[in-house]
């Protein structure tokens, strides 16, 4: 067994997974495994460049894990950045401040990359499951990007596009700096517009309506799952792997978008750090099961940050 620590620094959020992973039986043993909502991607859509707020914030949290991993003994570290960090023009000073803190550098991976460690996260569990048809449809739901992976024991098409649910907020739903609650019905026709353009983009590479099974992760998909269930606070052994209907995301989609702030806030379920990003991302994951023709979206908590935990051992 090697222990491992992998971390996903993503758009929205950055999270932390100690593992004990030996890739020669398969066996898999989680330490620890939390997250931080850092919303380092803050601005990148119009600006360009992270803000120095946003970094601070992605430090502090790599000083938290840095503690977490040296308690743990760690041998490996895997650091991958996804979607702000390739977008951004001062994307130098972030590795170097990760580096100075967690002595790794962090890997700034494309979208295809992106989506090959999302799709071996989400599925290297599912391969002797008897009860979901291949080919799956993995779709990834981020911040900054959305990756779309077809594939059955291996990867066959992917693509990454940028429709994540902090981009769409922030291209359509801030005015002035502040959130637009509940947004008028032009400024969801625009995201809806938006998200259409980005799927026939990814429609190119990923054949969307070949797959027999559409597989959900991250966190606007496991929060829209956890409405679904009604819970009372978030649970994700109840989360993982349960299945929500295309009518109920609809229902929920339409609902998240003519709530106030302070309404989805009150759902027991949601993070704070989700609260105005949410409604975006429910359209996101609505919008893709409707041009994949998937009846149902089973939910996976495992993701990206498994991959790079199976990768780093």
């Amino acid at each position: 067994m090697t222990r491992v620590a992998a971390i996903d620094c993503g758009t929205n959020s950055i999270r932390l997974l100690v593992a004990d992973v030996d890739p020669a039986t398969g066996d898999f043993t989680e330490l620890d495994r939390r997250m931080r909502i850092v919303r380092l991607g803050q601005g990148v859509d119009r600006t360009g460049r992270l803000a120095p707020e946003a970094l601070e914030r992605t430090f502090d949290a790599c000083r938290e894990y840095a503690a977490v991993i040296k308690e743990l003994g760690a041998e490996r570290i895997r650091f991958v950045a996804t979607s702000a960090s390739r977008d951004a023009e001062n994307s130098d000073t972030f590795v170097r401040g990760v580096l100075d803190i967690l002595d790794v550098e962090p890997e700034v991976v494309t979208g295809d990359q992106e989506a090959q460690l999302s799709f071996d996260g989400a599925t290297r569990e599912l391969a002797g499951s008897d009860h979901l048809e291949k080919p799956y449809l993995v779709v990834d739901i981020g911040g900054g990007s959305t990756e779309f992976v077809v594939g059955d024991d291996r990867v066959r098409a992917a693509r990454s596009v940028d429709i994540g649910c902090v981009r769409m907020t922030e291209r359509h739903l801030v005015l002035d700096g502040t959130v637009v609650d509940p947004p008028t019905p032009d400024r969801v026709a625009a995201i809806r517009e938006d998200i259409g353009a980005a799927l026939d983009l990814a429609e190119r590479t990923v054949p969307l309506s070949s797959a027999a099974t559409l597989v959900g992760l991250a966190g606007t998909v496991t929060t829209v799952a956890a409405i679904a269930l009604g819970l009372d606070a978030y649970d994700s052994a109840a989360i993982h792997h349960s299945r929500v209907p295309l009518e109920q995301v609809r229902e929920i989609a339409a609902r998240l978008l003519a709530s106030t702030h302070e309404e989805r806030a009150a759902i027991p379920a949601m993070h704070p750090g989700r609260v105005d990003v949410i409604a975006a991302g429910a359209l996101v994951l609505l919008a893709v099961m409707e041009r994949s023709g998937a009846r149902e979206v089973v939910v996976s908590e495992h993701d990206i940050l498994d991959g790079i935990a199976w990768s780093a051992a």
